[in-house]
Protein backbone atom coordinates (compact mmCIF):
# COMPACT_ATOMS: atom_id res chain seq x y z
CA UNK A 1 0.00 0.00 0.00
CA UNK A 2 1.40 3.43 -0.43
CA UNK A 3 2.72 5.14 2.38
CA UNK A 4 0.90 7.93 2.33
CA UNK A 5 -2.98 6.40 2.39
CA UNK A 6 -1.14 3.67 4.90
CA UNK A 7 -0.73 6.64 7.45
CA UNK A 8 -4.03 8.19 6.49
CA UNK A 9 -6.05 4.75 7.15
CA UNK A 10 -4.32 4.02 10.06
CA UNK A 11 -7.04 3.38 12.71
CA UNK A 12 -4.28 3.32 15.94
CA UNK A 13 -2.76 6.57 15.26
CA UNK A 14 -4.21 9.95 16.71
CA UNK A 15 -4.53 13.13 14.31
CA UNK A 16 -1.41 14.76 15.26
CA UNK A 17 0.66 11.10 15.34
CA UNK A 18 -0.77 11.15 11.19
CA UNK A 19 0.49 14.41 10.79
CA UNK A 20 3.85 14.28 11.96
CA UNK A 21 4.07 11.11 9.69
CA UNK A 22 2.81 12.63 6.84
CA UNK A 23 5.44 15.37 7.06
CA UNK A 24 8.23 12.63 7.69
CA UNK A 25 7.41 11.00 4.28
CA UNK A 26 7.26 14.93 2.12
CA UNK A 27 10.92 15.09 3.86
CA UNK A 28 12.33 11.25 3.01
CA UNK A 29 10.87 12.21 -0.80
CA UNK A 30 13.89 14.46 -1.07
CA UNK A 31 16.99 13.70 -2.06
CA UNK A 32 19.55 16.85 -0.74
CA UNK A 33 22.18 14.95 0.64
CA UNK A 34 25.55 13.70 -0.95
CA UNK A 35 26.51 10.81 0.48
CA UNK A 36 29.28 8.78 -0.89
CA UNK A 37 28.53 5.41 -2.21
CA UNK A 38 31.11 3.79 1.14
CA UNK A 39 28.87 5.44 3.70
CA UNK A 40 25.55 4.48 1.62
CA UNK A 41 26.44 0.77 1.57
CA UNK A 42 26.75 0.94 5.23
CA UNK A 43 23.81 2.93 5.93
CA UNK A 44 21.63 0.11 3.65
CA UNK A 45 23.60 -2.82 5.65
CA UNK A 46 22.22 -0.65 9.08
CA UNK A 47 26.06 -0.29 10.44
CA UNK A 48 25.46 3.52 9.78
CA UNK A 49 22.19 4.45 11.29
CA UNK A 50 20.69 8.13 11.33
CA UNK A 51 17.76 7.71 13.43
CA UNK A 52 15.29 8.69 11.45
CA UNK A 53 16.13 12.09 11.54
CA UNK A 54 14.98 12.34 7.69
CA UNK A 55 16.76 13.36 4.32
CA UNK A 56 16.48 17.16 4.47
CA UNK A 57 17.15 18.48 7.73
CA UNK A 58 15.45 21.81 8.58
CA UNK A 59 16.18 21.60 12.53
CA UNK A 60 18.88 20.63 15.14
CA UNK A 61 18.05 17.25 16.04
CA UNK A 62 18.00 18.35 20.16
CA UNK A 63 17.44 21.83 20.80
CA UNK A 64 18.00 22.98 24.63
CA UNK A 65 16.97 26.48 24.84
CA UNK A 66 18.20 28.59 27.65
CA UNK A 67 14.68 28.92 29.70
CA UNK A 68 16.60 30.71 32.11
CA UNK A 69 17.02 33.54 29.71
CA UNK A 70 13.40 33.30 28.71
CA UNK A 71 12.25 34.33 32.34
CA UNK A 72 14.14 36.73 32.38
CA UNK A 73 13.28 38.58 29.28
CA UNK A 74 10.40 37.11 28.09
CA UNK A 75 9.64 37.17 24.20
CA UNK A 76 9.18 39.59 21.75
CA UNK A 77 7.88 36.94 19.10
CA UNK A 78 5.53 35.38 21.23
CA UNK A 79 4.48 38.17 22.93
CA UNK A 80 4.97 36.62 26.49
CA UNK A 81 6.52 39.48 29.12
CA UNK A 82 8.83 38.41 31.66
CA UNK A 83 6.58 36.79 34.64
CA UNK A 84 5.74 37.38 37.83
CA UNK A 85 3.86 35.14 39.68
CA UNK A 86 3.68 30.93 39.41
CA UNK A 87 0.98 31.61 37.24
CA UNK A 88 2.51 33.66 34.57
CA UNK A 89 5.85 31.22 35.02
CA UNK A 90 3.91 28.20 34.23
CA UNK A 91 1.60 29.90 31.37
CA UNK A 92 4.76 31.65 29.77
CA UNK A 93 6.94 27.97 29.90
CA UNK A 94 4.13 26.28 28.08
CA UNK A 95 3.76 28.74 25.58
CA UNK A 96 7.32 28.54 25.00
CA UNK A 97 7.21 24.95 24.25
CA UNK A 98 4.81 24.70 21.80
CA UNK A 99 7.29 26.44 19.39
CA UNK A 100 10.61 24.50 19.90
CA UNK A 101 11.26 22.08 17.64
CA UNK A 102 13.26 18.68 17.57
CA UNK A 103 13.38 15.47 16.07
CA UNK A 104 10.10 14.58 17.67
CA UNK A 105 8.36 17.38 16.71
CA UNK A 106 8.38 18.17 20.61
CA UNK A 107 10.42 20.06 22.63
CA UNK A 108 13.46 17.31 24.44
CA UNK A 109 14.04 19.91 27.32
CA UNK A 110 12.01 21.39 29.75
CA UNK A 111 14.19 22.98 31.74
CA UNK A 112 15.91 23.22 35.32
CA UNK A 113 12.23 23.10 36.38
CA UNK A 114 13.12 23.73 40.19
CA UNK A 115 15.23 26.65 39.45
CA UNK A 116 12.80 28.31 37.03
CA UNK A 117 9.82 27.79 39.16
CA UNK A 118 11.27 27.97 42.32
CA UNK A 119 11.45 32.46 42.75
CA UNK A 120 8.06 32.00 41.82
CA UNK A 121 6.86 29.82 44.63
CA UNK A 122 5.44 32.07 47.65
CA UNK A 123 2.44 29.70 48.45
CA UNK A 124 2.85 25.95 48.98
CA UNK A 125 -0.72 25.05 48.13
CA UNK A 126 -0.69 27.82 45.49
CA UNK A 127 2.36 26.21 43.94
CA UNK A 128 1.33 22.85 44.35
CA UNK A 129 -2.03 23.32 42.16
CA UNK A 130 0.03 25.70 39.48
CA UNK A 131 2.97 22.51 39.05
CA UNK A 132 0.39 20.66 39.46
CA UNK A 133 -1.66 21.55 36.54
CA UNK A 134 1.67 22.34 34.89
CA UNK A 135 2.79 18.71 34.88
CA UNK A 136 -0.86 17.71 33.86
CA UNK A 137 -0.97 19.77 30.91
CA UNK A 138 2.93 18.69 29.63
CA UNK A 139 1.81 14.89 29.92
CA UNK A 140 -1.84 15.33 28.18
CA UNK A 141 0.12 18.10 25.15
CA UNK A 142 3.64 16.79 24.81
CA UNK A 143 2.74 13.71 23.83
CA UNK A 144 6.05 12.09 23.72
CA UNK A 145 8.47 10.84 26.66
CA UNK A 146 11.50 12.01 25.22
CA UNK A 147 10.99 15.17 26.62
CA UNK A 148 12.85 15.95 29.50
CA UNK A 149 12.97 17.81 32.66
CA UNK A 150 15.92 18.43 35.09
CA UNK A 151 15.85 19.37 39.07
CA UNK A 152 18.79 20.12 41.68
CA UNK A 153 21.25 19.22 42.38
CA UNK A 154 20.16 21.48 45.44
CA UNK A 155 16.90 21.12 47.10
CA UNK A 156 14.04 23.53 46.74
CA UNK A 157 10.42 23.92 47.48
CA UNK A 158 9.47 23.63 43.66
CA UNK A 159 12.11 20.51 43.58
CA UNK A 160 9.87 18.73 46.22
CA UNK A 161 6.57 19.65 44.68
CA UNK A 162 7.47 18.32 41.33
CA UNK A 163 8.64 15.12 43.09
CA UNK A 164 5.92 14.47 45.49
CA UNK A 165 3.23 15.53 41.89
CA UNK A 166 5.15 13.24 39.93
CA UNK A 167 4.59 10.30 42.38
CA UNK A 168 0.57 11.26 42.27
CA UNK A 169 0.11 12.10 38.82
CA UNK A 170 1.78 8.49 37.74
CA UNK A 171 2.46 9.84 34.53
CA UNK A 172 5.04 8.76 31.75
CA UNK A 173 5.84 12.49 30.76
CA UNK A 174 8.34 14.51 31.54
CA UNK A 175 11.35 12.26 31.94
CA UNK A 176 12.77 13.44 34.99
CA UNK A 177 16.86 13.65 36.41
CA UNK A 178 17.86 14.74 39.37
CA UNK A 179 21.20 16.32 39.02
CA UNK A 180 23.21 14.45 41.84
CA UNK A 181 26.02 15.84 44.18
CA UNK A 182 26.30 14.41 47.77
CA UNK A 183 27.87 17.86 49.02
CA UNK A 184 24.95 19.72 47.05
CA UNK A 185 21.94 17.26 47.86
CA UNK A 186 20.48 16.92 50.85
CA UNK A 187 19.81 12.96 51.89
CA UNK A 188 16.25 13.94 52.41
CA UNK A 189 15.46 15.55 48.96
CA UNK A 190 17.30 12.33 47.19
CA UNK A 191 15.67 10.06 49.20
CA UNK A 192 12.51 11.16 48.13
CA UNK A 193 13.77 11.19 44.91
CA UNK A 194 14.76 7.41 45.20
CA UNK A 195 11.27 6.58 46.44
CA UNK A 196 9.38 8.70 43.49
CA UNK A 197 11.74 6.63 41.36
CA UNK A 198 10.40 2.86 42.32
CA UNK A 199 6.63 4.30 42.05
CA UNK A 200 6.98 5.96 38.40
CA UNK A 201 10.99 5.27 36.89
CA UNK A 202 11.60 8.95 37.21
CA UNK A 203 14.23 10.57 38.36
CA UNK A 204 17.44 8.89 36.85
CA UNK A 205 20.30 10.19 39.11
CA UNK A 206 22.75 11.89 36.99
CA UNK A 207 26.39 12.57 37.99
CA UNK A 208 26.47 16.56 38.75
CA UNK A 209 30.29 16.03 39.29
CA UNK A 210 31.14 14.29 36.16
CA UNK A 211 28.38 15.88 33.77
CA UNK A 212 29.80 19.26 35.29
CA UNK A 213 33.82 18.81 34.96
CA UNK A 214 33.00 17.71 31.00
CA UNK A 215 31.23 20.51 29.94
CA UNK A 216 33.30 23.05 32.27
CA UNK A 217 36.09 21.90 30.32
CA UNK A 218 34.37 22.55 27.23
CA UNK A 219 34.03 26.00 28.26
CA UNK A 220 30.21 25.80 29.75
CA UNK A 221 29.50 26.78 33.13
CA UNK A 222 25.92 24.63 33.21
CA UNK A 223 24.59 21.92 31.21
CA UNK A 224 20.87 20.06 30.57
CA UNK A 225 20.16 16.29 30.87
CA UNK A 226 17.41 16.19 27.89
CA UNK A 227 15.64 13.57 25.39
CA UNK A 228 17.22 9.93 26.95
CA UNK A 229 19.84 11.06 29.08
CA UNK A 230 21.57 13.11 26.48
CA UNK A 231 24.02 15.39 28.23
CA UNK A 232 24.17 19.40 25.96
CA UNK A 233 24.99 22.88 26.43
CA UNK A 234 22.56 24.80 27.82
CA UNK A 235 21.28 27.62 24.84
CA UNK A 236 22.22 25.15 22.15
CA UNK A 237 21.66 21.48 21.31
CA UNK A 238 22.69 18.56 18.87
CA UNK A 239 22.49 19.38 15.06
CA UNK A 240 22.72 15.58 14.54
CA UNK A 241 22.71 12.22 16.41
CA UNK A 242 24.05 9.37 14.17
CA UNK A 243 25.08 5.73 15.63
CA UNK A 244 27.26 3.23 14.76
CA UNK A 245 25.80 -0.51 14.86
CA UNK A 246 28.77 -1.86 16.45
CA UNK A 247 26.88 -5.54 16.42
CA UNK A 248 26.34 -4.98 12.21
CA UNK A 249 30.29 -4.09 12.05
CA UNK A 250 30.94 -7.39 13.64
CA UNK A 251 31.20 -9.15 10.66
CA UNK A 252 33.31 -7.02 8.88
CA UNK A 253 36.19 -7.71 10.87
CA UNK A 254 38.34 -11.35 10.48
CA UNK A 255 39.83 -10.93 14.17
CA UNK A 256 39.54 -8.08 17.17
CA UNK A 257 43.22 -7.24 15.53
CA UNK A 258 41.82 -6.42 12.18
CA UNK A 259 38.59 -4.46 13.77
CA UNK A 260 40.89 -2.18 15.67
CA UNK A 261 43.56 -1.55 12.94
CA UNK A 262 41.32 -1.73 9.82
CA UNK A 263 37.34 -1.71 10.11
CA UNK A 264 36.98 0.33 13.14
CA UNK A 265 38.98 3.36 11.65
CA UNK A 266 37.05 3.24 8.17
CA UNK A 267 33.30 2.88 9.57
CA UNK A 268 34.19 5.93 11.90
CA UNK A 269 35.55 8.18 8.95
CA UNK A 270 32.40 6.90 6.91
CA UNK A 271 30.16 8.04 9.73
CA UNK A 272 31.81 10.87 10.75
CA UNK A 273 31.73 12.12 6.88
CA UNK A 274 28.02 11.50 6.78
CA UNK A 275 27.71 13.81 9.85
CA UNK A 276 29.91 16.43 8.42
CA UNK A 277 26.87 16.33 5.62
CA UNK A 278 23.86 16.67 7.46
CA UNK A 279 25.52 19.05 9.52
CA UNK A 280 26.45 21.08 6.33
CA UNK A 281 22.89 21.43 5.02
CA UNK A 282 21.48 22.19 8.50
CA UNK A 283 24.00 25.34 8.77
CA UNK A 284 24.28 26.16 5.51
CA UNK A 285 21.28 25.47 3.15
CA UNK A 286 18.28 25.16 5.83
CA UNK A 287 17.98 28.68 6.91
CA UNK A 288 17.16 27.54 10.39
CA UNK A 289 19.44 29.35 12.50
CA UNK A 290 18.97 32.66 10.11
CA UNK A 291 15.23 32.14 10.80
CA UNK A 292 14.55 31.19 14.20
CA UNK A 293 13.24 33.53 16.78
CA UNK A 294 14.93 31.27 19.49
CA UNK A 295 18.52 32.41 17.54
CA UNK A 296 17.00 36.04 17.17
CA UNK A 297 16.10 35.91 21.03
CA UNK A 298 19.44 34.32 22.11
CA UNK A 299 17.37 31.40 23.41
CA UNK A 300 19.90 29.28 20.70
CA UNK A 301 23.35 30.23 20.26
CA UNK A 302 25.11 28.05 16.99
CA UNK A 303 28.19 28.39 19.06
CA UNK A 304 26.60 25.68 21.81
CA UNK A 305 25.41 23.47 19.18
CA UNK A 306 27.08 20.28 18.80
CA UNK A 307 26.84 16.74 17.09
CA UNK A 308 26.59 13.47 18.45
CA UNK A 309 28.64 10.14 17.55
CA UNK A 310 26.18 7.42 18.75
CA UNK A 311 27.48 3.86 18.73
CA UNK A 312 25.01 0.56 19.68
CA UNK A 313 25.73 -3.15 20.19
CA UNK A 314 29.45 -2.98 22.10
CA UNK A 315 28.24 -5.94 23.66
CA UNK A 316 27.44 -8.18 20.24
CA UNK A 317 31.23 -7.03 18.97
CA UNK A 318 33.01 -8.05 21.86
CA UNK A 319 31.20 -11.33 21.93
CA UNK A 320 31.85 -12.21 18.58
CA UNK A 321 36.08 -11.61 18.37
CA UNK A 322 36.78 -11.95 22.43
CA UNK A 323 37.33 -15.92 21.70
CA UNK A 324 34.44 -16.82 24.14
CA UNK A 325 35.09 -14.96 26.57
CA UNK A 326 31.57 -12.66 27.44
CA UNK A 327 31.32 -9.19 27.86
CA UNK A 328 30.22 -8.26 31.57
CA UNK A 329 31.73 -11.02 32.81
CA UNK A 330 35.25 -11.89 31.56
CA UNK A 331 38.32 -9.46 32.42
CA UNK A 332 39.38 -10.31 28.44
CA UNK A 333 35.97 -9.47 27.60
CA UNK A 334 35.84 -6.05 29.39
CA UNK A 335 39.56 -4.84 28.14
CA UNK A 336 38.71 -5.10 24.06
CA UNK A 337 35.70 -3.30 25.03
CA UNK A 338 37.43 -0.75 26.57
CA UNK A 339 39.97 -0.83 23.46
CA UNK A 340 37.16 0.01 21.35
CA UNK A 341 35.54 2.90 22.60
CA UNK A 342 39.12 4.11 23.52
CA UNK A 343 39.57 3.68 19.84
CA UNK A 344 36.50 5.30 18.78
CA UNK A 345 37.10 7.97 21.34
CA UNK A 346 40.41 9.25 20.05
CA UNK A 347 38.71 9.02 16.72
CA UNK A 348 35.81 11.02 17.19
CA UNK A 349 38.38 13.63 18.82
CA UNK A 350 40.92 13.95 15.85
CA UNK A 351 38.02 15.17 13.60
CA UNK A 352 36.34 18.26 13.16
CA UNK A 353 33.45 19.37 11.60
CA UNK A 354 33.62 22.54 9.72
CA UNK A 355 30.29 23.52 10.33
CA UNK A 356 30.23 23.50 14.06
CA UNK A 357 32.53 26.08 16.61
CA UNK A 358 31.65 24.42 19.69
CA UNK A 359 34.22 22.52 21.08
CA UNK A 360 36.33 23.06 18.05
CA UNK A 361 33.96 21.39 15.30
CA UNK A 362 34.13 18.10 17.68
CA UNK A 363 31.74 15.69 17.93
CA UNK A 364 30.82 14.23 20.98
CA UNK A 365 30.64 10.47 22.24
CA UNK A 366 26.82 9.07 22.84
CA UNK A 367 25.91 5.60 23.88
CA UNK A 368 22.95 5.70 22.06
CA UNK A 369 19.63 3.56 23.87
CA UNK A 370 18.50 1.65 20.83
CA UNK A 371 15.28 1.82 18.26
CA UNK A 372 12.47 -0.50 18.71
CA UNK A 373 13.23 -2.65 15.79
CA UNK A 374 16.92 -3.78 16.97
CA UNK A 375 16.91 -7.23 17.62
CA UNK A 376 19.67 -8.70 19.45
CA UNK A 377 21.52 -5.77 19.49
CA UNK A 378 22.27 -4.11 23.46
CA UNK A 379 21.89 0.04 24.14
CA UNK A 380 24.96 1.50 23.55
CA UNK A 381 27.67 -0.31 26.25
CA UNK A 382 24.91 -2.34 28.28
CA UNK A 383 25.58 -5.49 29.47
CA UNK A 384 22.64 -7.77 27.46
CA UNK A 385 19.55 -7.88 29.15
CA UNK A 386 19.16 -11.90 30.22
CA UNK A 387 22.68 -11.97 31.08
CA UNK A 388 23.51 -9.49 33.77
CA UNK A 389 25.70 -10.74 36.86
CA UNK A 390 25.32 -9.51 40.69
CA UNK A 391 24.27 -6.42 40.60
CA UNK A 392 27.80 -4.71 42.16
CA UNK A 393 29.30 -6.72 39.55
CA UNK A 394 27.18 -4.92 36.71
CA UNK A 395 27.89 -1.53 38.62
CA UNK A 396 31.88 -2.10 38.55
CA UNK A 397 31.82 -3.35 34.47
CA UNK A 398 29.67 -0.89 33.68
CA UNK A 399 31.64 2.33 34.97
CA UNK A 400 34.53 2.86 32.80
CA UNK A 401 32.29 3.08 29.98
CA UNK A 402 30.71 5.94 31.44
CA UNK A 403 33.70 8.06 31.17
CA UNK A 404 34.13 8.42 27.46
CA UNK A 405 30.33 9.63 26.80
CA UNK A 406 29.81 13.46 27.69
CA UNK A 407 26.63 13.57 25.89
CA UNK A 408 25.02 10.56 27.80
CA UNK A 409 24.65 6.54 28.58
CA UNK A 410 22.92 5.19 31.00
CA UNK A 411 22.34 1.63 32.82
CA UNK A 412 19.18 0.67 34.17
CA UNK A 413 17.73 -1.33 37.08
CA UNK A 414 14.46 -3.16 37.91
CA UNK A 415 14.02 -3.88 41.65
CA UNK A 416 11.91 -5.91 43.28
CA UNK A 417 8.46 -4.31 44.39
CA UNK A 418 9.40 -5.06 48.00
CA UNK A 419 12.04 -2.19 47.59
CA UNK A 420 9.65 0.63 47.87
CA UNK A 421 9.09 0.12 51.62
CA UNK A 422 12.76 1.12 52.04
CA UNK A 423 14.03 3.51 49.09
CA UNK A 424 17.03 4.85 51.47
CA UNK A 425 17.94 1.16 50.40
CA UNK A 426 17.62 2.43 46.73
CA UNK A 427 19.39 5.64 47.42
CA UNK A 428 22.24 4.28 48.77
CA UNK A 429 22.91 1.83 45.69
CA UNK A 430 22.68 4.97 43.31
CA UNK A 431 25.02 7.34 45.38
CA UNK A 432 27.19 3.89 45.11
CA UNK A 433 26.82 3.73 41.56
CA UNK A 434 27.97 7.42 40.76
CA UNK A 435 30.86 7.08 43.27
CA UNK A 436 32.00 3.83 41.25
CA UNK A 437 31.72 6.42 38.30
CA UNK A 438 28.70 5.62 36.42
CA UNK A 439 27.42 8.77 34.87
CA UNK A 440 23.55 7.98 34.93
CA UNK A 441 21.63 5.99 36.71
CA UNK A 442 18.09 4.79 36.47
CA UNK A 443 16.04 2.48 38.65
CA UNK A 444 12.03 1.28 38.94
CA UNK A 445 10.15 -1.71 40.95
CA UNK A 446 9.05 -4.56 38.56
CA UNK A 447 5.54 -4.07 39.32
CA UNK A 448 5.38 -0.01 38.55
CA UNK A 449 2.97 1.08 35.11
CA UNK A 450 5.43 3.58 34.53
CA UNK A 451 8.73 1.70 33.12
CA UNK A 452 11.92 2.85 31.33
CA UNK A 453 12.29 1.06 28.29
CA UNK A 454 16.04 2.37 27.33
CA UNK A 455 16.04 5.90 28.16
CA UNK A 456 12.70 6.95 28.18
CA UNK A 457 9.24 5.92 30.08
CA UNK A 458 6.05 3.92 28.44
CA UNK A 459 3.07 2.93 30.43
CA UNK A 460 2.23 -0.44 30.71
CA UNK A 461 -1.46 0.00 30.29
CA UNK A 462 -0.97 2.13 27.27
CA UNK A 463 0.74 -0.54 25.81
CA UNK A 464 -2.16 -2.91 26.44
CA UNK A 465 -3.79 -0.57 24.88
CA UNK A 466 -2.26 -0.23 21.98
CA UNK A 467 -2.71 -4.29 21.57
CA UNK A 468 -6.21 -3.84 21.40
CA UNK A 469 -5.82 -1.67 18.37
CA UNK A 470 -6.75 1.66 20.46
CA UNK A 471 -4.81 4.57 20.04
CA UNK A 472 -2.58 5.86 22.59
CA UNK A 473 -2.01 9.58 23.32
CA UNK A 474 1.74 9.15 23.57
CA UNK A 475 3.94 8.43 20.34
CA UNK A 476 6.33 6.34 22.13
CA UNK A 477 3.82 3.69 23.32
CA UNK A 478 4.78 2.14 19.81
CA UNK A 479 8.10 2.38 20.65
CA UNK A 480 8.01 0.81 23.72
CA UNK A 481 5.42 -2.28 22.54
CA UNK A 482 7.74 -2.83 20.35
CA UNK A 483 10.55 -2.52 22.05
CA UNK A 484 9.13 -5.09 24.61
CA UNK A 485 8.96 -7.40 21.94
CA UNK A 486 12.49 -7.12 20.13
CA UNK A 487 14.73 -5.51 23.39
CA UNK A 488 13.08 -7.96 26.00
CA UNK A 489 13.59 -4.81 28.34
CA UNK A 490 10.62 -6.11 30.67
CA UNK A 491 12.69 -9.45 31.32
CA UNK A 492 15.76 -7.05 33.24
CA UNK A 493 17.21 -8.93 35.87
CA UNK A 494 14.91 -8.22 38.87
CA UNK A 495 17.12 -6.95 42.25
CA UNK A 496 16.32 -7.63 45.56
Amino acid sequence: MNPILATIEDRALTYQQKLAGLARLAENSLSVLTVTPEAQAYRDAGVICDLFEGEAPYRPRYIVPDYERFIKQGSAFLGVAPPTDIWEATAALLILYRHVPSITTFPVYLGDLDALLEPFVRDEAEARKAIGLFLLQIDRTINDSFCHADIGPRETQAGRLILELSREQKNAVPNLTLKYDPELTPEPFAELAAATALEVAKPSFASHRIFGADFRAMGFDDYAIVSCYNGLPKGGGSATLVRLNLARLAPYAKDAEDLLARVLPEAARLQLGYMDERVRFLVRESGFFESSFLVKEGLVRADRVTGMFGLVGLAELVNAHAGGKRFGHDDEAEALGLRIIESLSELVRDHSCPYLTMNEGRYLMHAQVGIDSDSGISPGCRIPIGDEPELPEHILRSAPYHAFFPSGIGDVFAFEPTAKANPRQLLDIAKGALASGLRYFSAYAADADVVRITGYLVKRSEIERMNRGEASLQDTTALGRNAVNNLGVLERRIRS
